[in-house]
């Protein structure tokens, strides 16, 4: 076995060194390096700004809309170089990318949003098959199939929302603050939807988080992100028990800034 495949064979995705800069000028990721290890869920951590929603959008191809461009550093998805690729042939590819804030078409039913994200190559008895699948994993929404889904609440919609990529059969799905303005419970359980899925499916997963204490419950890695740079990667359990993490992530406050805490300097044993 050459050393590509046993690249492949390890890791769905692979990001070497990426640099991100919008409108020529701000640099918003500084020389990025992650690995998604094929069926696994990985989180990257960190503080609003950081730039985890930016290193996402370098994989899915949606930077171009907000004038990012990757400047330097390479991207590999199953094997394949797609730096340049198109982002609709990245979705052909089997990558799908869940943005923050329930995206989702109002004025439609769920089972008109489910059915609106299937591809045109599957036959109507396929996308009703993935439709009650869906429904399988979140019975709130299966509940609701015939209502507006602009009158769901927010976790219906968020859960509706990642139904829509699953309708894509992805190989690797991406969720951009999948937690955002929702309680504790409901988190827990899209969490843990998300875990069921991955576990019956194979499922790769990049879970992009601020809420670093329920992340870390359903991971099995992590990437903390400080400044587009990447300060830390662990497994889960190793990320829960630091000290640090401990202090800045998991005390029930907000995220803090690394670079506006007064005892910094003394935590770049991080980078090392």
């Amino acid at each position: 076995m050459t050393e590509k495949s046993q690249s492949n064979t390890k890791n769905i995705l692979s990001l070497n060194s990426i640099e991100v800069v919008y409108d020529s000028v701000i640099v918003a990721v500084r020389g990025i390096s992650l690995q998604v290890p094929r069926g696994g869920i990985v989180a990257l951590l960190g503080a609003n700004g950081a730039g985890k929603s930016t290193t996402l959008k370098s994989v899915s191809g949606l930077l171009a809309p907000e004038r990012g461009k990757i400047t330097r550093g390479h991207i590999e998805f199953d094997g394949e170089p797609i730096r340049d690729a198109a982002p609709d042939s990245r979705v052909g590819l089997g990558i799908c990318h869940v943005i923050e804030g329930r995206r989702v078409f109002e004025h439609l039913t769920p089972d008109e949003n489910l059915e609106a994200a299937a591809p045109m190559k599957l036959s109507r008895a396929e996308v009703n098959r993935e439709r009650d699948r869906i429904y399988d994993y979140f019975p709130r929404i299966a509940q609701r199939r015939k209502s507006k889904a602009g009158y769901l609440s927010g976790g219906e919609q968020q859960m509706l929302a990642i139904g829509r990529a699953l309708m894509t059969r992805p190989k690797l799905l991406m969720l951009d603050e999948p937690s955002l303005g929702l309680a504790p419970l409901l988190v827990a359980e899209i969490f843990g939807i998300i875990q069921r899925i991955n576990r019956e499916n194979g499922l790769s997963v990049l879970l992009v988080e601020q809420n670093a204490m329920a992340a870390l419950e359903v991971v099995s890695h992590g990437y903390l992100i400080e400044q587009g740079r990447i300060v830390m990667h662990d497994t889960a359990q190793a990320l829960k028990e630091n000290s640090d993490i401990q202090e800045f992530y998991l005390g029930g406050g907000q995220a803090k800034n690394f670079h506006e805490i007064k005892h910094y300097r003394r935590r770049k044993r991080w980078l090392s």
